[in-house]
């Protein structure tokens, strides 16, 4: 019989996250490198599960709770080697405004278009469009950990993206405002408070093991962040800060031969394909003498954060 070639099976991983979240901070490195072995094959989702809330009592003692809340990224940095700012302005407020914001932008290009768009996607002022979210949500993220001014306020979401190419900051205001957009998060945060049973109780050895968290209703959340793979052979969920290999292996159990060991950049191809980068995403991506000459070091609490230079020269427009 002859006739188009099939389409592999569709497999849809969805990611639980938080822009504002230490411990889906400290996961990039890995979450970085499993989307490229998992390219153009899976529908990769992000669902944003509001780890600040707007209806959390605000704290008795602000500069008390953000002095607790800084030694506790510490703590988690000194599991993850993720960069923590140098000092942490304030506990964040609400992730809101972020999430919004991370949203509207994947309508301007980002992961939700699976197996149609993966490496596909063509190129928006020098950015392939699939990256054009992820260069966004990776500057929110680093407004709390790098900038130690969190992105928790719609102006500071606004203002943290400016200047990302491919991103139409007009469309992208008026998309994060609106009522499509707020339905969007608000359907993310719902389902993230329905998570699968098997995450009620966790055994790893990690040091965040990713148990679900209880609510202030007697409910239950995904930990951030947490990983639920989808396959027509049935799911597998992997919550908490876990080392690539075993992310890898769920989706093999699930559907082998699906990943592929990605081929190491050199250090150079890897700066300019993610723009920034941190030391502990230096060995999940790149191969060879670091740093290139040409980039950028950014002093952060607890070692460097590395910029191409087209990126560090945005940012300083941004700020400027």
């Amino acid at each position: 019989m002859t006739g188009a070639a099939e389409l592999p099976p569709p497999v849809e991983v969805v990611e639980y996250t938080d822009p504002l979240c230490p411990w889906a901070w400290g996961s990039e490195p890995v979450f970085r490198r499993l989307r490229t072995a998992l390219a153009g094959r899976v529908r990769w989702r992000r669902a944003y599960a509001i780890l600040f809330d707007d209806d959390d009592d605000p704290p008795p003692d602000p500069a008390a709770e953000t002095a607790w809340y800084a030694r506790y990224v510490e703590e988690i940095s000194s599991h993850s080697g993720a960069p923590r700012a140098v000092r942490l302005s304030r506990m964040p407020a609400s992730s809101w405004p972020a999430s919004l914001v991370a949203k509207a932008a994947e309508l301007q290009g980002g992961l939700t278009g699976g197996l149609q768009n993966g490496l596909q996607n063509g190129l928006q002022n020098g950015l392939r469009r699939d990256d054009v979210a992820e260069r966004a949500l990776r500057r929110l993220r680093e407004t709390v950990f790098v900038l130690g001014e969190p992105a928790d306020t719609a102006a500071l979401a606004l203002a943290a993206v400016r200047g990302v190419p491919g991103l139409d900051m007009e469309r992208l205001a008026a998309d994060a405002a609106s009522d499509a957009v707020l339905e969007r998060v608000r359907a993310d945060r719902a389902e993230a408070r329905r998570p699968v049973p098997e995450v009620r109780s966790v055994s790893s050895g990690s040091p965040h093991p990713g148990a679900a968290k209880e609510t202030a209703d007697g409910g239950y959340r995904y930990a951030l962040p947490t990983l639920l793979v989808r396959a027509p052979a049935g799911y597998r969920v992997v919550p908490g800060w876990r080392p690539f290999e075993e992310y890898a292996a769920v989706v093999e159990e699930l559907c082998p031969g699906l990943p592929a060991v990605p081929a190491p950049l050199s250090p150079a191809e890897a700066l300019e394909r993610y723009g920034s980068m941190t030391d502990p995403e230096r060995p999940q991506l790149a191969e060879g003498a670091w740093p290139p000459p040409h980039a950028v070091r950014v002093e952060t609490g607890n070692g460097p954060l590395w910029l191409h230079p087209d990126e560090a020269s945005a940012r300083r427009t941004n700020t400027g």
